[in-house]
């Protein structure tokens, strides 16, 4: 037998130690009240005729006190309750020493590869990284209740960022920018007036972004469509002073070309502010501001000509790069980019088209931006097309009490995510056990979340007044509690889910693609939609379900997984979960048959969800990403490009990363093993679908395949 202790680590089972630990209860009472060595000897006994293979702690534990009161050695069986309290609070003490040394060393490899935003060499993230590791520890021993702590812990869900829950503090957000660039806004207790033209306006925004970032631990998006009044601003300027002083002297056509000149260098330099500023800025956790803009074309907007210059000028800028400290140009981690697909720019015939082949073209080498339907946007949001929340989040639809619709200026309040195929693991194929699983498992998550909203609860707007006084969300006064926003749905707490496919697999036998499993899968879908649209009707918060909560998620839940219920074939065997409700890496289908299939869930998932395909080739194969954008409109709200290319982020390189002999990634041409610089994208036979890598643990294990 095994045991499973509370740190997850898995151990021989020792009878001995349950001898000792009845024997030091024994020695603090008299007579008839000790267990004799028979007695001992029979729960030994019974606990292993239970004949289990594996056994956590605590339930070893739980039956040592059933078996105590069973015998009626009740002062006993109290002071081995004791016992256990005293080593729980032991367990308690505080154990962020070894870990805070290992960052300062820089040894924390895992920390290292988390967040490829991060430089952990750097005196401001390790900083950051110390107070995180600090809430970390605070969060699992003293706020968490000890129940939902040890569910955390046991992958039965994910408490997501509790490394920032020590402070009230929110996750991600859409900053009202129209608000805070018209009005006016404060920072650092200045005065920060509307600009008067588009570079002042791209500086403002850009110091928004980094006072935002710094303030809040999620993803931040900016609507573009806000600035192109401020390049109207500009031509005005400039044609002013033009014809001051050149009126009567040259024609209006030749006057006409001098202001247009003037506009594209404002229009270039103010897009260029944006992109070097949001790079080079630091924000004070040690990282650039995990920062999305927004792209779309409203055809009825008064300045549509200047949003869609700045459009332009954005991607093109994207697709040129930006300048590494050897000087070779790289993809820039942000700003994020989401590109609207609409009538008018939809590779129909529209007249934006030209910007969509342009969006197309900087995908195929830099894989940004991102592709909304806004057609199937308006299907699943009452007729809305708005921003995802930098961390692909979206809200629901809220109207303030005129009855207009509203997203900028809302916020998520944070995210739990639920481990599905553990679920199925413990419910063994048994459908009536799932269910009722399910739902026990679904009010912890809820509980967890709750956790999130008292902790923002009686949260003055003084926290953080670019926030809350000073219009990125909200213009409340000095001292006014948030709680209003917290209310009403007008922000949210996200329910993630993770391993659709494997769960499925466990219950049916098959795959969500085969009918039989898509029937499961989306019946469990409908189910968790249903359960958050009831938290909301309990509580008056607003929930959401929220696909793709996180990559590294997979990893954890399916190691978790694999220590506690051992080796399960396509389940816990292959190292990772598929990330909410995307087909399994493995699987045969093309582009558009996983795009086709995936939309159905996404529609489900409208807390936020994401899909992605991979294009083999992609800068030779423009014409394919075409036909695939012209698919994402007319088929699926929101989708992405994956590039089979292996690249270097320290010096371009765009080629076959190797695998050197200590079994690390290594780039050729610089030789950078910094695992979070390296891009790695396995070579592959032309399927196109999502990426799998299989890069073993030993030397000879090398050879890079998409499907076996």
């Amino acid at each position: 037998m095994k045991i499973i202790k509370r740190d997850g680590r898995i151990v021989d089972y020792d009878r001995q130690k349950i001898a000792v630990a009845i024997q030091k209860a024994n020695e603090e009472v008299r007579g008839r009240e000790k267990a004799s060595k028979e007695d001992i000897k029979n729960i030994i006994k019974y606990i292993e005729d239970l004949d289990k293979k594996r056994m956590l702690v605590e339930d070893i534990q739980d039956l040592i006190e059933e078996k105590l009161m069973e015998l009626e050695k009740y002062e006993l069986a109290k002071r081995y309750i004791v016992y256990r309290y005293n080593r729980a609070l032991i367990r308690k003490q505080n154990t962020t020493d070894e870990t805070i040394l290992g960052i300062i060393r820089n040894e924390n490899k895992d920390l290292a590869e988390e967040n490829s935003n991060k430089n952990t060499m750097l005196a401001s993230t390790q900083r950051d990284y110390i107070a995180g590791e600090v809430s970390r520890d605070l969060t699992r021993r003293l706020l968490l209740p000890e129940k939902l702590s040890k569910a955390n812990e046991d992958g039965v869900f994910h408490f997501h960022d509790a490394d920032y829950f020590v402070q009230p503090i929110f996750n991600c957000c859409l900053i009202n920018i129209e608000d805070m660039l018209d009005n006016g806004t404060v920072m650092n207790g200045k005065m920060i007036e509307s600009p008067k033209t588009f570079r002042v306006a791209c500086t403002v925004t850009t110091q928004i972004i980094a006072a935002v970032a710094s303030n809040q631990y999620g993803g931040q998006s900016v609507d573009m469509i806000h600035l192109g009044k401020y390049l109207r601003r500009s031509y005005d300027k400039f044609k002013a002073e033009i014809e001051e002083k050149y009126k009567g002297k040259i024609n209006d056509d030749y006057l006409e070309e001098l202001v247009q000149d003037r506009v594209k260098d404002e229009l270039k330099a103010g897009v260029q502010t944006i992109q070097y500023q949001i790079n080079t800025l630091m924000t004070t956790n040690g990282q650039s501001p995990f920062v999305t803009l927004f792209l779309h074309i409203e055809e009825n907007d008064p300045y549509v000509k200047e949003n869609a210059m700045i459009i332009e000028e954005i991607l093109r800028q994207r697709y040129d790069g930006i300048k590494n400290e050897a000087g070779v140009y790289v993809t820039p981690a942000f700003p994020k980019l989401v590109y609207v697909l609409d009538e008018c720019n939809s590779l129909k015939g529209g007249a934006y088209d030209y910007l969509t082949k342009l969006a197309v073209k900087c995908s195929s080498k830099r894989m940004y931006p991102d592709y909304i339907s806004a057609k199937k946007m308006r299907e699943n949001y009452e007729g809305n097309v708005f921003s995802p929340m930098g961390c692909r989040s979206f809200l629901s639809p809220w109207k303030d009490e005129d009855g207009n619709y509203k997203f900028e200026g809302r916020f998520n309040q944070g995210v739990v995510s639920i481990n599905l195929p553990q679920v199925a693991i413990v419910a063994d194929g048994d459908d009536e056990k799932f269910w009722k699983l399910l739902d026990e498992r679904l009010e912890l998550c809820k509980e967890a979340l709750m956790c999130r909203h008292y902790a923002l609860l009686g949260t003055t707007s003084d926290i953080s007044p670019i926030h809350w006084q000073y219009g990125a969300i909200a213009r409340l006064k000095k001292g006014e509690k948030i709680d209003k926003l917290l209310y009403g749905g007008y922000s949210t707490l996200s329910l993630g889910y993770i391993g659709i496919y494997e769960m499925t697999k466990l219950m049916t036998g098959l795959s969500h693609t085969d009918p039989i499993g898509k029937e499961f899968a989306l019946k469990v879908m409908k189910h968790l939609k249903c359960t958050v649209a009831k938290w909301k009707e309990e509580t008056n918060i607003g929930f959401a379900l929220y696909g793709t909560p996180a990559e590294s998620l997979c990893y954890k839940f399916a190691r978790i997984d694999k220590q506690k219920y051992g080796t399960i074939a396509d389940v816990t065997d292959k190292g990772y979960y598929t990330n909410s409700y995307h087909i399994d890496v493995r699987e045969k289908i093309d582009a558009f048959d996983k795009l086709a299939f995936e939309s159905e869930f996404q529609k489900l998932s409208t807390g936020g969800a994401i899909s992605y395909v991979e294009v083999p080739n992609m800068q030779n194969n423009i014409p394919a990403l075409e036909e695939v954008v012209k698919f994402i409109y007319n088929n699926i709200q929101y989708a992405e490009f994956n590039t089979k290319s292996d690249y270097c982020h320290e010096c371009g390189f765009d080629g076959e990363i190797i695998i050197n002999d200590d079994n690390e990634w290594e780039c050729p041409n610089c030789g950078n093993k910094n695992r979070s610089k390296l891009t790695v994208v396995r070579r592959t036979c032309g399927y196109l679908g999502e990426n799998f890598w299989n890069v073993g643990k030993t030397k000879e294990i090398k050879q890079r395949v998409l499907h076996l």
